[in-house]
């Protein structure tokens, strides 16, 4: 049956293809490169193996705005328009749309939004990993009873290795979620009074390694890995008020530790001892402002994660999480979000290149989207960090007269609907107004420039729309329409468990 349904294929490919060669169009690149998708697509086969490796990238911030704007970036980059760039993993063949409310909130934080990938539940606002049924943020008490099973120590229990990386602080909320169990995300180093019974982030951390659920951790945050007052490794500040230094206490069980390029470069990556990289006090730099013989990039330490854990012949479950994307995005900072943004394509791409699609499952993602916008009507080749400028007609490329508002100023292909960049600004008597500055194209393209906001805020918002999954490798066809954010986790469990059944 097999063969007869592949044959009848193969003659209807040929018919279309003998009618489309008809049409007045069929010379035209965009109708040839539209056939060649579609057979591409025709041909298409599900891998539908037990996965061995499970990769989850999570871009914080970048929902499908986002990623619109890295995808020009990038492109234009590269000498393109920027429309026309394909990122390395909007080439994978399975994508599907991720609806990433919170339990008790529209606009999701990114706490409960990663919890619900690494456990399978939805969970409330501000917390990591607990049921949503009896957790209340910031009751420590609410933890009992309530702490939820995550996928790196179900990945654990079958003999599988566990790696997260983020060039946000490892304590933050998504690298958090792989395995912290808390009811306030901020509670990385210390604890209010009074919570006897929970743990801060980091000594979950420093307890799941030594139990042996995590085995690799590469990021940000020493400062709450080292007592308060006591110098960090390049000069900052501890902030743990309990009097531990959990850097040194983990050297001292055998973990290897780096904290700079040069030690990371140091580390043993065959799989024998844990390893844990702080590699800043707070998060790490933003990729257009890091020294690389100061700190690692993402794809550096996406790379060293996976030649460490492929050491285990079982598999192994890694999150790598591109934490600054939504820094740059909360800032109103399009430059740095987009740096970070192709900073993480070149992870994915590193990771695609490393591993096997027969036995490894990627799947890219993010976590919530902010509130990004678009204006138009922009030229093709507008540059995204740049005013937009008109459409000429009988080219392709946009003209070189920028499209102005109705105050007669030109405006730039992205703003914001909130942020730092408002045009309202407080007055003395603590009103608020103001009106758009002019502009030019240099300064919109300055790496500090804020792009223009409306609602004036210090930090600009998350927003609850959908965001872009794409996947590839085994089971990876199990993601398609719209679908709940927690949902991720049982494909992934599936692949892994449920297939080998």
């Amino acid at each position: 049956m097999k063969t007869l349904a592949l044959a009848t294929t193969a003659i209807a490919l040929a018919i279309g293809a003998a009618e489309a060669q008809d049409l007045p169009q069929a010379s035209s690149q965009w109708f040839t490169d539209g056939q060649t998708t579609l057979q591409q697509k025709l041909a298409r086969q599900p891998i539908t193996t037990p996965a061995k490796n499970v990769i989850l990238f999570v871009a914080d911030g970048m929902g499908v705005g986002t990623n619109y704007a890295i995808r020009l970036f990038a492109g234009q980059q590269e000498g393109k328009l920027g429309s026309e760039h394909v990122l390395p993993y909007e080439e994978f063949p399975y994508l599907a749309l991720i609806k990433t409310y919170n339990v008790n909130a529209q606009t999701p934080d990114s706490a409960p939004t990663a919890g619900s990938m690494n456990t399978g539940v939805k969970q409330v606002f501000n917390t990591i990993n607990l049921a949503p049924e009896g957790a209340v943020h910031d009751d420590c008490a609410s933890e009992e009873g309530n702490r939820l099973t995550t996928f790196a120590e179900m990945m654990t229990e079958k003999g599988k290795s566990v790696g997260v990386v983020s060039t946000a602080r490892i304590t933050h909320a998504t690298p958090a979620a792989v395995y912290a169990k808390t009811a306030n995300r901020d509670w990385e180093g210390e604890l209010p009074e009074g919570c006897n019974s929970a743990k801060d982030i980091a000594t979950q951390l420093f307890d799941q390694m030594q139990a042996g659920v995590v085995d690799i951790a590469l990021g940000g945050g020493r400062r709450y890995f080292v007592p308060e007052g006591t110098e960090t490794d390049e000069g900052g500040k501890g902030r743990r008020k309990d009097g531990r230094n959990l850097v040194t206490e983990a050297k001292d069980a055998g973990a290897q530790y780096a904290w700079n390029t040069e030690t990371f470069k140091g580390l043993n990556l065959d799989g024998t001892t844990p390893i844990l990289g702080l590699f800043e006090d707070s998060h790490m730099a933003y990729e257009a402002d890091r020294a690389p013989e100061e700190e690692p990039s993402l794809e550096d330490m996406t790379r060293a994660a996976i030649e460490y854990l492929a050491n285990n012949d079982n598999g192994y479950y890694l999150e790598i999480e591109a934490g600054r994307v939504d820094h740059g995005n909360h800032d109103g900072n399009a430059y740095r979000t987009l740096t970070d943004g192709v900073e993480f394509a070149k992870a994915i791409a590193a990771a695609d290149e490393l591993t096997n699609d027969e036995d490894t499952l990627i799947i890219v993602t993010a976590d919530h989207e902010h509130a990004i916008a678009f204006n138009g009507y922009c030229g093709r080749g507008s540059p995204v960090l740049g005013l937009c400028y008109k459409v000429k007609a009988g080219q392709i490329e946009h003209s070189d007269e920028p499209n102005l508002g109705a105050d007669g100023k030109p405006y730039t292909v992205i703003g914001f609907l909130n942020g730092a960049g408002s045009v309202l600004v407080k007055q003395e008597d603590g009103t608020y107004s103001g009106s758009r500055p002019d502009l030019t194209e240099d300064e919109a393209q300055d790496i500090d420039y804020l792009q223009q906001a409306l609602i004036p805020m210090s930090s600009e918002t998350h927003s609850g729309e959908d965001v872009a999954l794409w996947a590839k490798g085994p089971f990876a066809h199990l993601f398609d329409g719209t679908v709940e954010q927690n949902y991720i986790f049982h494909v992934m469990d599936y692949a892994v468990e449920g297939a080998a059944q």
